[in-house]
């Protein structure tokens, strides 16, 4: 799906991202997979695969969640690497679960010389968690990368001195795509977009997801680029893209 504004593909987001020169993006807005169904075994000393139940576990249709720790964090490693190279801001959405956490914060040293701020959602509901004796998950971070990060002053905010926290409190949405359970609100990105973007900027959204980025970037007035793997949901959400900005056409 092409148009003057938006560029999605049906392919790997390294496929995606191999193709563009260092910085040629503003922003990078995306939230990966957060390897929901690894978890730790029974004896309490390694990690295992989680049974797959729907109900409970799997977040998409067509993709486990459940690599190895180490894997993960290769995965996520490779990912921030060509992020952080065609973008000049990047806003990286994820959750601290069982299966991603040494992963996680090893990653965040690993890029400390490259993180500018961390911004936490609080999505203002948690689920309850499965397991007892576990504290119920009601935020998740947004690692944000690039820009000067020696200094924690953004270059091209929008927002006053003083008007902007670091604790951003937006409601999370159901999904809009079926079999998709791990999308974020377009009022996030629209938050983003608010604070740290302006007209005819160029964004990137590796992992598209349900198209949320795509759509907040319309109405933003930004050039939009995505992939997304996952042919259904690639199809699912080039329709969703075609019916809300076309909404928005007609309720101008």
């Amino acid at each position: 799906m092409k148009t003057d504004l938006l560029d999605i593909k049906n392919i790997d987001c390294m496929k995606l991202m191999k193709d563009y020169s260092d910085g040629h993006f503003d922003l990078a807005i995306t939230s990966p997979p957060y390897n929901m169904n690894l978890r730790v075994n029974s004896k309490g000393n390694g990690y295992c695969s989680r049974q797959l139940v729907k109900e409970l576990s799997t977040k998409y249709n067509g993709y486990d969640d459940n690599l190895p720790m180490e894997d993960y964090e290769m995965f996520l490693d490779k990912i921030l690497k060509e992020l952080t190279r065609v973008s000049k801001l990047v806003f990286f959405n994820i959750q601290m679960i069982t299966g991603n956490k040494p992963a996680l914060f090893r990653l965040i040293g690993k890029y400390a010389e490259q993180i500018k701020e961390i911004a936490i959602w609080d999505k203002g509901h948690a689920q309850p968690a499965i397991g007892s004796g576990v504290m119920n998950s009601r935020y998740e971070f947004i690692l944000i990368l690039g820009d000067r990060p020696i200094t924690r002053a953004f270059s091209a905010s929008k927002f006053d001195r003083g008007c902007l926290d670091n604790l951003w409190e937006i409601k999370k949405q159901p999904s809009s795509v079926t079999g998709h359970g791990a999308s974020y609100p377009v009022s996030l990105v629209e938050h983003i977009l608010k604070n740290f973007s302006h007209a005819g900027d160029c964004v990137i959204d590796p992992f598209l997801g349900t198209g949320t980025t795509a759509i907040a970037c319309h109405y933003a007035g930004c050039h939009f680029t995505g992939s997304e793997l996952n042919t259904d949901y690639f199809n699912s959400s080039v329709e969703r893209i075609k019916r809300e900005t076309a909404q928005q056409v007609l309720f101008k």
